[in-house]
């Protein structure tokens, strides 16, 4: 490729493929050696062969690998180098580079291109972008402001939920409170009663027993002469008769 038409149109460009090439084959070396030097040291440590008379057996074999590969890489990398250099960086005959064009003709095109008009419109359509953008934004800011603000009741409400279920379970243990009691004070004005109930007749009886008149009054009562009326509700514990 040196001294050819492909060389002189590659340096107009300043590109080098030979140099391209030469650093890719040097990338393979050096990829090459670091597998190798890892594969080293992974079989001295597995084999556990440091320092000793089988790290020299492995070495050996390892570089006898080595060679082989490199062999059979360096065959296959020049035929690549080959090729690139025939054909993937060769110019066609004929080639030849397209002419820059000169200032008057640049200026010309420039001039072609702009268009007060169409700069004006640009403008207004920037302008109208920007404003679209700043009302996008205070939108944006509304939105998350009620998305707090329905945020700030949903949590409102929900304490009042709470309060009110609260206040359900409360109002439902005050009436069973008062039942309970209640249920008590009845029940003990029931025993009070029957107390006091079985209390006056006690005394009625034990009045009749100690009564010294009580065989007379018996006799007349049997002859129907007297007739017995306690009047319990008037006095309690007293007995009056009445004569017929």
């Amino acid at each position: 490729m040196e001294g050819s038409e492909s060389e002189a149109v590659f340096e107009s460009l300043n590109l080098n493929p030979q140099l391209f090439i030469n650093e890719t084959l040097n990338t393979v070396d050096d990829l090459l050696d670091d597998a190798f030097h890892f594969f080293h040291q992974e079989a001295s440590t597995l084999l556990k062969t440091d320092c000793t008379s089988g790290s020299q057996f492995i070495s050996e074999g390892i570089a006898y690998i080595r060679d082989m590969i490199q062999s059979d890489l360096d065959t296959r990398l020049g035929m690549w180098e080959k090729y690139c250099l025939h054909h993937v960086f060769a110019v066609p005959e004929g080639f030849s580079l397209p002419q820059t064009e000169s200032p008057a003709e640049t200026f010309t095109c420039q001039d072609l291109l702009s268009d007060p008009d169409l700069d004006a419109q640009l403008d207004i359509l920037r302008n109208r972008l920007t404003m679209v953008g700043k009302e996008s934004s205070e939108l944006n800011h509304e939105l998350q402001a009620l998305e707090r603000q329905s945020a700030s009741s949903d949590h409102c409400a929900e304490l009042v939920s709470e309060a009110l279920l609260l206040y359900d379970q409360a109002s439902t243990q005050d009436m069973y409170q008062d039942m309970l009691s209640t249920m008590s004070e009845l029940h003990e004005k029931m025993e009070k009663l029957r107390t006091r109930k079985v209390e006056n007749l006690e005394c009625i009886r034990a009045k009749r027993i100690n009564d010294p008149n009580r065989d007379l009054l018996a006799s007349n009562y049997r002859k129907g002469k007297i007739t017995w009326q306690p009047f319990s509700c008037l006095v309690p514990g007293k007995l009056d008769m009445i004569a017929l």
